[in-house]
């Protein structure tokens, strides 16, 4: 049997004479408990907060997006769309047209991105289903569906016949025009329904068909600005990709559902660092008991650590003693908290404890690198206040 081990496991689970040391060290117990599960729930949060985020995005954003590299747009010709069918693993694919314009509504102007799409584009996003007033639009007509912001920026509803909609777009190319109106191609709209997504989709976009976008735009029948590609379940998305680039070169940027959301992405990841970083101060300051309390119980073992150096122990032995009580203490502790976190968080995903909104319950959800996460700060800051605290042990203070 291991020697320090066995001293160790004695001095962790057996109490102390002195009460005040059965104390602290249950306090600095409690500590490194509380902390852990603290840590893992917040990191259980955010691991929510960007599942949360991502299905969210669903309704909007495909499971890949291929724009130009260069320039605005590109040319889609037949023989593009037969390599296209090809790939294996596309379940189906939308063609889009997307530039900013300027929407007119009365005496009110306004910036806004319209989005023109195809009659598949329904096939590859769910965003019909965030349409909460009128309906979607029609395919080949001039009906467009606005998000909420615009509508409440400029003053319109749904099918408002008594205040015309028009959109409008400078015109390519160089020259006089003979009018203002000549530097700009235009287009009268209805409006027939209303999205509400997010602040930024709400206040910025606007949908129609993707003749009407090519019409305004004076884009040919073979130009486009992205495709849009909704993927089979079972489908290796770094596989397609490498049919992408293999068929059209370098002709696409290619970006997934993430990398079209990466400055809300890297806003969650940082948050989530920062969280990390300011929970692992919590459990070096939690730590700076466990520390105190093995200094404590080698105080308060001074006599039995004397009879153990006279015995032939020698003192590199005995801080291994100590050294492993500290590090017990800081496992057991951290396991404890761990399955305390996994407990709450469980019981939130179940129960929905803790709502976001009367009708939204908090995300949440287990990832099990996060308990490898905190248990490996746990264990390796539990490992140095453990060697910190040892260290007090010297050949004068035991034969002291």
């Amino acid at each position: 049997m291991n020697f320090p081990l066995y001293i160790a496991k004695r001095y962790l689970f057996s109490k102390s004479s002195n009460n005040a040391i059965n104390i602290m060290t249950l306090i600095a117990s409690g500590g490194v408990v509380i902390a852990s599960a603290a840590l893992f729930i917040v990191l259980s949060v955010f691991a929510g907060l960007k599942d949360f985020s991502l299905e969210f995005s669903s309704f909007v954003d495909p499971d890949l997006k291929l724009m130009p590299s260069e320039g605005k747009s590109f040319q889609w010709t037949e023989n593009d769309k037969a390599a296209f069918l090809k790939i294996k693993g596309i379940a189906n694919y939308s063609e889009i047209i997307e530039e900013r314009i300027i929407i007119k509504s009365e005496n009110k102007n306004l910036l806004a991105t319209l989005k023109g799409v195809d009659k598949n584009y329904l096939n590859v996003t769910n965003i019909d289903t965030m349409v909460t007033k009128g309906n979607w639009i029609t395919p080949e007509s001039n009906e467009v569906v606005s998000g909420w912001g615009i509508s409440n920026n400029l003053s319109f509803g749904i099918l408002d016949y008594l205040k015309p909609l028009s959109l409008y777009v400078p015109k390519v190319g160089k020259g006089q025009a003979s009018s203002p109106k000549g530097y700009y191609n235009s287009v009268y709209v209805n409006n027939v329904g209303l999205f509400e997504i997010n602040e930024e989709l709400n206040n910025n976009y606007i949908f129609s068909d993707i003749e009407l976008a090519k019409r305004l735009l004076g884009y040919n029948t073979e130009q486009l600005s992205a495709l849009e590609l909704k993927l089979t379940p079972d489908a290796d998305e770094e596989n397609i990709r490498t049919q992408l680039k293999a068929a059209y070169g370098n002709k696409f940027n290619i970006k997934n559902r993430a990398e079209l959301n990466d400055a809300l992405f890297k806003m969650l990841n940082t948050e989530n660092l920062a969280i990390y970083l300011i929970f692992t101060l919590v459990i070096i300051i939690a730590l700076f008991n466990v520390i105190g309390a093995i200094i404590m119980m080698i105080l308060d073992k001074k006599k039995s650590l004397n009879t153990l150096f006279n015995l032939g122990t020698e003192t590199k032995t005995i801080k291994s003693i100590f050294f492993l009580q500290g590090s017990l203490m800081t496992v057991v502790s951290g396991i404890i908290g761990v399955s305390i976190g996994l407990l709450v968080v469980f019981l939130q995903q179940t129960f929905e404890l803790v709502m976001l909104t009367p009708d939204l319950a908090y995300p949440v959800r287990i990832n099990f690198l996060n308990v490898l996460i905190v248990l490996a700060t746990i264990f390796a800051l539990g490992i140095v206040a453990s060697k910190i605290a040892s260290q007090r042990i010297t050949h004068g203070l035991i034969q002291s």
